[in-house]
């Protein structure tokens, strides 16, 4: 089971958000092993808690397990021999591919959450209206369909499709990855503050180790062969004052590692070429 000493594994620059008092583990992943197939071992042992309003970036190589350990915490797929407690009701995913439903508009697309829900139509419309504004579209673009979108919009739309639903545990695969820089500092933004207005905790596989540093509150690095977190890193600075400076400090910190630079492949990382 991975529990790394605090003093080899955090960096150090002020207070985190993580550091805030939480009343309770809003999720709880105890993993012995999960595999696909009797003889492939996807995931070694690990043990994962969080709290309310907490961020957690996953980051590391290709195939070393990130997206299969956000399917588990998120319920979609059950581990192979391990269990996850997750103490709220309210819960969205996000991926890569936006899933946009291809015959409904772009405002029934992101009010198709809202179908469970027990809101009247006003407060359904309200909802989208506030999402369709904050993610940057026009009441004309609610009105097309996902094949008249950029693969930006769609994007969005899906990021406000998960959002309207109000959730407590947000879980993120690559959801920025289709955005230009511009929009996808928006994002964040758009995010952060969802987060701290309604305590919302987030569990994010990226593979930017920039976006993960500028991002949580706890960043986790994972080695493949089997999947496993060999590092994890804290990060005290309140989200509020972190800057890009602070944000290329803290790689350049963590890949001085010689073991990290060799697993993303970024020996001599300061080179371009």
């Amino acid at each position: 089971m991975f529990k790394p000493s605090q003093r080899d594994n955090e960096i150090r620059s002020g207070t985190s958000s993580s550091q805030r008092p939480r009343k309770k583990t809003i999720l709880h992943l105890r993993l012995k092993e999960h595999r696909y197939l009797p003889i492939e071992q996807v995931l070694d042992a690990c043990e994962l808690k969080m709290a309310p309003g907490e961020i957690v970036s996953l980051i590391g190589p290709s195939g070393c397990g990130k997206t299969t350990l956000v399917k588990i915490a998120a319920g979609l797929i059950s581990p192979s021999d391990g269990s996850v407690e997750r103490n709220t009701d309210s819960g969205a995913v996000l991926f890569q591919d936006h899933r946009l439903l291809p015959w409904k508009r772009l405002y029934d697309n992101m009010a198709f959450g809202l179908k469970a829900a027990k809101l009247t139509r006003q407060e359904q419309f309200e909802r989208v209206s506030v999402a369709a504004k904050a993610m940057g579209f026009s009441q004309a673009d609610l009105k097309k369909f996902p094949a008249e979108l950029s693969g930006g919009m769609k994007q969005r739309a899906a990021i406000a499709r998960a959002m309207v639903t109000e959730p407590d545990l947000l879980f993120l695969d690559e959801p920025f990855s289709a955005l230009d820089v511009g929009r996808r500092r928006e994002m964040y933004r758009a995010l952060l503050t969802e987060i701290e207005s309604r305590a919302c905790t987030v569990l994010m596989v990226t593979h930017d180790i920039f976006e993960a540093l500028s991002l949580s509150d706890r960043v986790l690095v994972m080695a493949p062969d089997p999947g496993r977190v060999i590092k994890e890193v804290t990060i005290k600075m309140p989200l509020h004052l972190r800057t890009r400076q602070l944000a290329h400090e803290l790689e350049a910190e963590l890949l001085s590692d010689d073991m990290i630079a060799d697993l993303f492949r970024m020996k001599n990382w300061e080179k371009v070429l």
